[in-house]
């Protein structure tokens, strides 16, 4: 059963699937109060606490502090509230690089009692309109640096009435910023359910109509109660650092809610190079990093090179996984253990993970307290330890998609389908083997690409790869290697040979790419996935 609700809107709770569609949820140790915000248990909660004084936010040359943070988000609620008109449960679409202003409205929003859709600043006109036109939005703040395209999205809207724009620099001067600069710090929360939806995740599928996932209030503080707290154990001392977009849930876990569950600090980076976060992590001494395998691999480099990152105590990978290569390497580097996991939009973060002091090669690690996870067929009956199969997890979160019919297939008798290809050891140890549609089935052969992938990185002259299946009249499908060279090596017909014949010595030999295409780059994401579909497109070599 649900909880209370403050939502005057009740679109949210109307469009959640039937409870019979749900994922068994425990929420074991995870006790939250019936009326909870999120927004305040992040900011005027931290400021009763004795965290006032604490950094919170730092980025685009400002740096703001816990009671700042709680008093810039007040005001700013104020005028939603009171110039704006949003109602509790109205849906507040987001639009802005990774900025303290963006964190500021998103708080702001969720103090006001809004479901807030946090979305990634290269979007178009037509795909905002998608995202507007599945959660019926009707108000939308925006960077005045990005506002084109939302503009063009609201003219052709039958939902999006009032765009308004803030200023997402250190300037605060815009329309937003301005109607809030004459509001009382003080400002009374909406008084919002532990099991309202406060924010709407869309996920970053490749294909198909997007997917929106629905998490509520509670759910923002689990992940940082669970995984934060256990396998962080992060501290007010802490500073963290990462590439991941706000507008997706490892971001937004990772560099707002992370940090301001406990008194830390976050840095955050419209423009996440890998060398503007080693000068940020210089800088601020920064101790924890969320980013992806290849960013840390420019790490590596960069060290090589005289940079100094031993503040760094936790380097989290995920989004792509971590070839054992890059983990050895940095462990050889740094003395200290790269944190590889796993989690997906609809589970909100992530659930299984390495820890300090335990954690391996080419492993994802255990399940996080409060998960449980295990290895299932087609017909969700459990394989044999060691056999691949499909990732199954259950625990305090878990998919809700609003008003989909795809919630049958990613929820199946009660536990969430990741869509990932795993096996588990016998010392129950969680092995990522591929994403279940990237699995290259080669003459009746299994071969998980990233297994492939891992081999070649070990090699001198491969600076990134990634590995798909092409079309063979012979054998159905053949692994293809993509390779990006690192620099002083040559794209010849040899190098292809030896990177082959290397394979071939590392790993089983059935598993060698027999093609080779060396490119510039890789196709990427803007959290550093690496678009496999699209070479799946290219011409074979």
């Amino acid at each position: 059963m649900l909880g209370p609700t403050a939502h005057t809107d009740s679109f949210t709770r109307d469009k959640l699937p039937p409870f019979a569609e749900w994922p068994d949820i425990n929420l074991d140790g995870f006790d939250y109060p019936e009326y909870l915000n999120a927004g305040v248990e992040l900011t005027d909660k931290m400021v009763e606490q004795g965290f006032g004084d604490n950094t919170a936010l730092i980025g685009n040359g400002r740096q703001r502090t816990y009671k700042e943070l709680a008093d810039w988000t007040n005001r700013i609620a104020h005028a939603l509230a009171e110039d704006y008109g949003v109602k509790p449960g109205n849906r507040i679409l987001i639009r802005s690089a990774n900025n303290p202003a963006m964190v500021a409205c998103w708080l702001a929003a969720t103090k006001a009692g809004a479901v807030v859709v946090n979305t990634m600043p290269m979007l178009r006109a037509g795909e905002l309109g998608q995202i507007v036109d599945k959660a019926e939005i009707e108000f939308a703040l925006c960077d005045t640096r990005l506002m084109d395209e939302l503009v063009g999205c609201a003219k052709d809207s039958k939902f999006l009435k009032k765009v308004i724009g803030f200023d997402g620099t250190a300037n605060h001067d815009a329309e937003l910023d301005r109607i809030a600069l004459t509001k009382s710090v003080k400002f009374e929360a909406v008084k919002t359910g532990r099991d309202d939806v406060a924010l709407l995740g869309f996920t970053s599928g490749t294909t198909g109509s997007p997917k929106a996932t629905m998490h509520f209030h509670r759910d923002l503080l689990i992940i940082a109660d669970g995984y934060a707290k256990e396998v962080l154990n992060v501290t007010p001392d802490d500073v963290f650092v990462g590439s991941p977009p706000l507008a997706f849930t490892f971001g937004l876990g990772g560099l707002a809610i992370f940090p301001l569950r406990f008194g830390a600090t976050a840095t955050l980076l419209e423009k996440a190079s890998p060398p503007n976060m080693i000068e940020i992590i210089e800088t601020y001494k920064a101790t924890v990093c969320f980013t992806a395998p290849t960013a840390y691999r420019v790490m590596l480099s960069a060290m090589e090179d005289g940079a100094d990152l031993s503040s760094l105590r936790a380097a989290v990978s995920a989004g792509e996984t971590l070839p054992a290569p890059v983990y050895e390497a940095w462990m050889e580097k740094t003395g200290k253990p790269m944190l590889d996991g796993i989690g997906a939009t609809e589970m909100l973060h992530i659930f299984i993970s390495n820890r300090f002091g335990d954690s391996h090669p080419a492993c994802t690690g255990r399940p996080v307290t409060g998960y449980e996870a295990k290895i299932v067929d087609d017909k969700m009956n459990e394989v044999p330890v060691g056999t691949v199969g499909r990732l199954a997890v259950r625990g305090p979160t878990g998919c809700r998609y609003l008003d989909d019919v795809r919630q049958s297939v990613y929820v199946r008798d009660g536990w969430n389908l990741t869509g990932d290809a795993f096996f588990v050891d016998e010392d129950g140890y969680y092995h990522f083997a591929a994403r279940n549609d990237d699995m290259i089935v080669s003459s009746g052969y299994n071969i998980a690409g990233p297994e492939v992938e891992a081999a070649l990185l070990a090699h001198a002259s491969v600076a990134e790869c990634a590995v798909v299946g092409a079309p063979d009249e012979e054998r159905g499908t053949i692994v293809q290697a993509h390779i990006v060279l690192a620099e002083g090596f040559d794209p010849t017909p040899e190098m292809a040979k030896a990177l082959q014949d290397h394979v071939k010595a590392t790993i089983a030999p059935f598993k060698y790419p027999r093609s080779v295409v060396f490119i510039e780059a890789l196709p990427k994401t803007a959290t550093g996935k690496i678009q496999r579909f699209r070479l799946k497109q290219e011409p074979s070599a």
